[in-house]
């Protein structure tokens, strides 16, 4: 690969495939219902 390759790549625009709000958001969702399915889990446990 030469140089002047490297530099022409690198400035070409890059274009995302994935969408970072949607890779939040499902992130976010995930979170959510694993601490709702740990407090439903935990419902009706004494605390030690």
């Amino acid at each position: 690969m030469s140089l002047s390759f490297l530099a022409s790549a690198a400035a070409e625009p890059h274009t995302e495939l994935i969408n970072h709000w949607v890779v939040g958001g499902l992130s976010l969702l995930i979170l959510l219902a694993m601490i709702g399915a740990l407090v439903v889990f935990g419902a009706g446990r004494e605390h030690s």
